[in-house]
């Protein structure tokens, strides 16, 4: 029987418990795979209560009972913090309560208790407050997966049934991301995304469409020079590596039905070039992925929504999608 997953809490304050007990509430009728919540018992039972879900909550002490309990009651097994937050109001228990879920979640699956990481969304906002110093979830996550002092290089990618982006530079102003494109980091980033598409997507042979930097993937030079200089020879290093790299490919002709029916994923020089035409077409059903880390972690593709934290109009599609993702990817 394969291992259940771990969840995160993420922002307390957030819709990240709301949406994990709308999805438990739904594991019958879309035969979700077990999973447990990494969090504070009593801040769940608020939160359902707030809600008026029909649940039941179980203290476990370990992903067996989890397992054992999730068809009849939603496992959560404590972390020791409690979370004192209301819905929308962020306070000081918010980042160690978040943290500390992420932090246990990570030590389960490295010990092959739990099958792969799920989280939550988190503030980062309300992190930096209290010094948190990565840029997000994806940074902060190959630091736990480090090893002898070497850390994984994380790729961001964005998956969906309809389109999947993966973009090489990630959570940097758009100065700063200019300044970090090399063709080694797209080479890098490719390599691991062509990988990862075999190992846990099942693809035989990746098709990785690389986009330009500049409009009209620098008309020839005359818009750019990137395409020139950074981007064809990293593209042209990846094809005699036999990975079916093609590009530089102007941004604003890539994402279309046709266009999409030819790769299975658009790799792009910086975070809005590649979130953007995903959340346009997929956004209820995206789901984040961390490839390049010694573990499987998805996430869903949204924030923290405080202002319909706790007034059950949050979507648990996206959370349901990253559930199914990580389940699939440990199958594989």
């Amino acid at each position: 029987m394969a291992r259940p997953l771990a969840l995160t809490l993420g922002e307390p304050a957030g819709i990240g418990p709301d949406i994990a007990i709308a999805a438990w509430l739904r594991r019958h009728e879309l035969s979700l795979p077990a999973f447990y919540l990494l969090g504070d018992e009593a801040l769940i039972a608020r939160r359902a209560k707030s809600l008026g879900a029909d649940i039941r909550i179980a203290g476990v002490v370990g992903s067996e009972q989890a397992e054992a309990v999730f068809a009849d009651a939603l496992p959560i097994v404590e972390t020791g913090v409690v979370a004192t937050a209301e819905p929308g109001r962020p306070d000081e228990s918010s980042a160690p309560a978040a943290l500390t879920s992420i932090r246990l979640a990570v030590a389960d699956v490295i010990a092959g208790r739990a099958s792969a990481v799920v989280t939550n969304p988190i503030a980062k906002s309300v992190l930096y407050r209290t010094g948190f110093r990565h840029p997000g979830h994806t940074e902060f996550l190959a630091e736990l997966a480090s090893a002898n002092g070497r850390l994984p290089q994380p790729v961001m990618m964005l998956w969906s049934p309809t389109l999947a982006v993966v973009p090489v530079t990630i959570h940097l102003s758009l100065r700063e991301a200019l300044a970090q494109l090399t063709s080694e980091l797209i080479v890098s980033t490719v390599r691991i995304v062509a990988a990862e598409l075999k190992s846990h997507f099942g693809v035989s042979r990746p098709r990785i469409a690389i986009a330009g930097l500049n409009p009209h993937a620098g008309e020839d030079g005359s818009l750019g020079h990137e395409e020139r200089t950074i981007v064809a020879p990293a593209i042209k290093e990846l094809r005699s590596e036999n990975i079916d790299a093609r590009g530089p490919l102007p941004a604003d002709t890539m994402f279309h039905a046709a266009a999409r029916e030819t790769y299975d994923c658009a790799v792009c020089m910086y975070h809005d070039q590649a979130l953007i035409p995903i959340k346009t077409l997929a956004f209820d059903e995206a789901v984040n992925v961390t490839l390049g880390l010694p573990f499987i972690r998805t996430s869903p593709d949204h924030g923290t929504a405080f202002d319909i934290a706790g007034t059950g109009k949050a979507n648990p599609a996206s959370l349901i999608a990253a559930l199914r993702l990580a389940s699939r990817m440990a199958a594989a």
